[in-house]
């Protein structure tokens, strides 16, 4: 009689493994811009007061409601560091870029904790004019968003650099459309708004399409 013997099971190999992880990884950083955006665009929708004309998307963490938006700030900055991890995963010869998504990400998280000042009729109750004097964590609010936009802007040209010609020219527009939003804030916020909507929507176009 003939002894069959069943054949041994292979453990999963560590290259499939390391696989598996970035792409969990990379997975957690493309959500990070849709949630952010998705809980602004709710809460610009249903909080009294707010419009997306004259009020910043980080002024929704004020008021009685403020800590959805916080929490926002928070999940999505950790979201963020966490998909940088994958890009460095991803990109083994590739630094910086994951350094720079890393820092825009810990702006996110210090953002959470240092709320916008309120101005432009929001919340309910305050001051019609635009923001002309900062408070203590207003200005830190204000550096945090703009160190970490200014630091997700350079990781898009570096990224370009590992993104085939159609991807990486647009890496490079997108950076340069940001950058406009943010010399364009001083006219009207919704510049801002749209800069940094296009931001974290081309962030997460980029992460998904390196977790393809």
């Amino acid at each position: 009689m003939t002894n069959t013997m069943a054949a041994p099971i292979t453990p999963t190999a560590p290259a499939d493994r390391a696989r598996s992880t970035t792409r969990a990884l990379l997975a957690a950083g493309a959500a990070a811009g849709p949630l952010f955006l998705a809980v602004g665009v709710v809460g610009g929708l249903t909080r009294e007061g707010f419009d997306f004309t004259r009020n910043a998307l980080s002024q929704l963490s004020l008021g009685d409601l403020g800590w959805i938006q916080q929490t926002a700030f928070l999940l999505t900055g950790l979201l963020t560091v966490t998909g940088a991890v994958g890009l460095r995963l991803a990109l083994p010869a590739g630094v910086w870029a994951p350094r720079l998504v890393g820092v825009f990400g810990a702006a996110f998280v210090l953002d959470g904790f240092f709320a916008a000042d309120p101005g432009a009729g929001f919340p309910v109750g305050a001051p019609e004019g635009r923001v002309t004097e900062l408070s203590a964590h207003g200005t830190v609010h204000l550096i945090g968003g703009a160190v970490g936009f200014l630091a997700l802007c350079a990781a898009f040209l570096v990224l370009a650099r590992h993104l085939d010609r159609g991807w990486a020219l647009a890496s490079r527009l997108v950076a340069a459309a940001v950058l406009l939003g943010f010399a364009a804030s001083g006219a009207t916020v919704l510049a801002f708004t749209l800069g940094a909507t296009l931001g974290l929507g081309w962030l997460t176009a980029v992460t998904v399409k390196l977790n393809a």
